[in-house]
């Protein structure tokens, strides 16, 4: 009991009461009274300097929502074939929800944090992107057609000039912003598709042609052949006309 309590007059009232302490602060009380408060430290703690935590012990540990926001962006990184990083500083909301509406088909468009972006791109492989991640950045996650998604993004750009592409990556090299805007001149895959089949086509009906040429005039010949034997068993006389095509066919 603190010193003060034991000055007060035996026939005092104030030892018939109970004063209940006030917390100030963790460990640190005040005792109220009729007398002036008495402030008292909790037992067991330091009253000197403040023990400095090592480097090593003030280093935070990560917060299991930082850990898995990492883990699901790296997944997202692993899962393209290409991605496109861009700025989209001053876009609104709606003017977001444009370009997603853009993307649809071919890459998924998120607004992402640069630190755990940069963490979960090296997990999974991808550092061109490092010096890229600075100012607000969203990724283009591409999982369709990259020639699309640049053509989406590059449209998007002229009609927006808030949004700014970057760089990205393609199949594991690192492609600068005009390179993404040269990638976007180029035809869609459906298209490439489309005249590589007219052109496998046409070589077939080609092929075809050739393969018949030589069984026609085959069968030709034979048929000549054939009308020159009956005029030869006909008899004497001036060959038949069909027997002359004959000869012509045969020396053919």
């Amino acid at each position: 009991m603190p010193e003060r309590f034991s000055e007060l007059p035996a026939d005092s009232s104030a030892d018939r009461l109970v004063f209940r302490p006030v917390r100030l602060r963790r460990g640190v009380f005040v005792c109220p009274g009729p007398f002036p408060p008495v402030v008292v430290q909790a037992p067991g703690r330091s009253h000197g300097r403040p023990k400095i935590a090592s480097r090593k012990e003030a280093r935070p540990m990560a917060r299991p929502d930082k850990a898995a926001g990492v883990a699901e962006i790296a997944d997202k990184f692993r899962g393209s074939n290409a991605t496109v990083l861009t700025e989209y500083r001053g876009l609104s909301v709606a003017k977001l929800k444009e370009l997603r509406r853009s993307l649809a088909g071919n890459a998924e468009y998120a607004v992402v944090k640069n630190t755990l972006t940069k963490i979960a791109a090296n997990e999974a492989g991808i550092t061109e992107l490092d010096a890229l991640l600075v100012g607000p950045s969203a990724v283009a996650f591409v999982t369709g057609d990259p020639v699309e998604a640049a053509k989406s993004l590059r449209d998007f750009a002229k009609a927006n000039p808030l949004l700014v592409i970057k760089g990205g990556v393609l199949e594991g090299k690192a492609l600068s912003a005009d390179e993404i805007n040269k990638l976007a001149d180029l035809e869609s895959r459906d298209v490439l598709l489309a005249k590589l089949a007219g052109a496998m086509k046409a070589s077939m009906a080609k092929a075809a042609a050739t393969f018949q040429a030589p069984l026609t005039e085959f069968v030709r010949t034979a048929e000549a052949l054939r009308v020159k034997r009956e005029a030869e068993q006909g008899g004497a006389g001036e060959p038949a006309p069909a027997a002359e095509a004959a000869e012509e066919a045969a020396a053919e």
